[in-house]
């Protein structure tokens, strides 16, 4: 009975804690959703206060003014594009590199490796001189490009693992039946690795859409904006328009969100059924 009672109290003790946890997590998204409906004056008055009048219109003025539908376009366009072809190309490379482990092949791999411990910033100068001679400057083409880039050493990376717990019996199964080497990858492998390209989807989909450096640097005119960088021309050098920023933001995480909370399931799934062999 007395271990019963322990193990009661350590429960009711550790989820104490995880609640307490959770609502401190939960304290940034109250302050943006409670302050994106007031007003400018009661914003700046007293921003940890609930608001006494529902200023709703703060969201139509905030949509207009960033030309919200444009913005989430090209967010849209950007993610979806690059992360398709961060899975195709990503896991075309792993699975090659697996089953033909040549030294070639692991010198490749290690660069890979090497490539995602690399700060960004260290090459933000030599990456805008290297779009703008190959032409790829404030278009979306060059920066799904540039994100093709950044995201395939850790995309690669986790296919890697995962192409190592796939059963050769089954590719070789494959061939005999007089499958190709294609073939056996877009209809044996391919397949069985959705888990990792669930989990591969939703880091790099979080990664892409909040990112605000990259585009920063690449695109220019107003059209090409994606939601981060159409927020950011709210604030300006002597102005800041809170009343419609926090709206904005709010707009902004919305899709980010209900993607995440869907998904979810698949990141732990994925990425244990990634590290299983490697």
């Amino acid at each position: 009975m007395e271990t019963k009672s322990n193990y009661r109290l350590s429960t009711i003790a550790t989820e104490i804690v995880m609640v307490l946890l959770g609502i401190l997590f939960l304290v940034p998204f109250y302050f943006l959703f409670v302050n994106s409906v007031k007003t400018f004056g009661d914003l700046l008055t007293n921003s940890a206060a609930w608001p006494e009048v529902f200023q709703w219109s703060n969201y139509a003025n905030a949509w207009e003014k960033i030309n919200f539908p444009s913005a989430l376009m090209n967010s849209l366009i950007v993610t979806v594009v690059s992360n398709l072809l961060l899975v195709l190309i990503s896991s075309m490379a792993a699975y090659r590199m697996v089953r033909s482990n040549t030294l070639f092949n692991r010198i490749l791999f290690g660069m890979f490796i090497a490539a995602m411990v690399i700060p960004f910033q260290s090459i933000m100068i030599p990456l805008v001189t290297v779009t703008s001679n190959l032409g790829l400057i404030d278009s979306l083409g060059g920066l799904i490009i540039c994100y093709l880039g950044f995201g395939a050493p850790m995309s690669v990376f986790l296919f890697h693992g995962f192409v190592k717990s796939v059963p050769l019996e089954i590719e070789e199964a494959a061939r005999v039946d007089g499958s190709s080497a294609y073939g056996v990858f877009f209809r044996i492998v391919f397949p069985l690795m959705k888990p990792m390209y669930v989990t591969v989807i939703i880091l790099n989909t979080l990664w892409i859409w909040n990112d605000y450096l990259l585009p920063s640097l690449i695109l220019q005119s107003s059209n090409l904006r994606t939601i981060p960088i159409a927020t950011f021309a709210l604030f300006g050098q002597y102005t800041k328009q809170w009343d419609l920023a926090l709206p904005a933001l709010v707009l902004g995480i919305m899709p980010i969100i209900i993607f995440f909370l869907l998904m979810q399931k698949y990141i732990i799934q994925g990425i244990t059924a990634g590290s299983v062999k490697g």
